[in-house]
């Protein structure tokens, strides 16, 4: 969406390439941005977590940042991109990687879904379990960030939309084998979305909604100097282990708690400030 936007690069999992063309990859990449970040899904399979673990520590490289986050797919697509948008700000590295988790709290992601009989990552009541074998329901779900879930469709009154952002947002949706209409007609406009992006379907997604018949959404904050004002605001730290700053309670390289900047002796943190996004699932643009 933003042609000034850094792309990212994608490390492949164990099915798709052997551990040595991973290793070369990201050694390459550390080379070229002396960092790299990596956001991924909490539902890749472990042995790609795995992966991901195996490659930092052959490097034995502590400017690998691994993080693991309990978002759908597209939104862990939008988060990535964020992150991407902020590594060419006048943000350390440990403040972009920390950034992460701040920014999932104005990510609004859900679906549309067809079916919740197999949904099992959000609360789904018996009666919603039960009505989804009535033809034509369907369901809109929020995943983040708070859970929410209502019916909508054929014979239903259609419900409020569901809970939204207080403030304004762009939305990126990625179809799977459902029609978009309430997502774009209903809940865009409800939202206040300036725009409506569409994006395809990440692999993962299926899995994680339980069902092929979905149309997956996000909200987000788009422009890069809201994102930059609203990571600068927060208050800076420095790693008890590491001595990058970052923001926040824990360095998103290597885990370990940060106290604020200037309170007890740091280590300084090495290596170029800018840094390098590496990502799991398709780029929200």
């Amino acid at each position: 969406m933003d042609p000034h936007t850094p792309t990212a690069a994608a490390l492949p999992s164990p099915d798709e390439a052997p551990l040595d063309d991973a290793l070369r990859t990201a050694g390459l990449l550390l080379e070229q941005y002396g960092h790299l970040v990596v956001p991924y899904p909490a539902s890749i399979p472990v042995a790609h977590e795995r992966r991901l673990h195996t490659v930092r520590s052959m490097l034995e490289s502590p400017r690998i940042a691994l993080l693991k986050l309990e978002l759908p797919p597209l939104g862990v697509a939008v988060i990535t991109r964020q992150l991407r948008q902020l590594s060419i700000c006048d943000l350390g590295p440990g403040v972009v990687a920390s950034a992460a988790r701040l920014l999932s709290h104005y990510v609004y992601s859900g679906a549309l879904l067809h079916s919740v009989a197999r949904l099992d990552r959000v609360p789904v009541g018996l009666k919603s379990h039960a009505k989804s074998w009535v033809p034509g329901a369907q369901f809109a779900v929020l995943a983040n960030p708070q859970p929410e879930l209502i019916r909508i469709g054929a014979g239903d009154r259609t419900g409020p939309p569901l809970t939204g952002p207080d403030f304004a947002t762009r939305m990126v949706i990625a179809k799977g084998q459902a029609q978009p209409d309430w997502v774009t007609g209903t809940l865009a406009p409800a939202w206040q979305s300036q725009a409506v992006d569409e994006v395809p379907l990440p692999t993962d997604s299926p899995g994680w909604w339980g069902t092929a018949k979905l149309v997956e959404f996000a909200a987000f904050l788009p422009d890069i100097s809201i994102l930059y004002q609203l990571v600068s605001s927060v208050r800076r730290a420095k790693c008890v282990w590491c001595g990058i700053e970052v923001i926040g309670d824990l360095c998103g390289f290597c885990s370990a708690p940060a106290v604020p900047a200037g309170q007890g002796h740091q280590l300084e943190a090495g290596g170029p400030r800018n840094s390098g996004v590496l990502g799991h699932g398709t780029p929200a643009g």
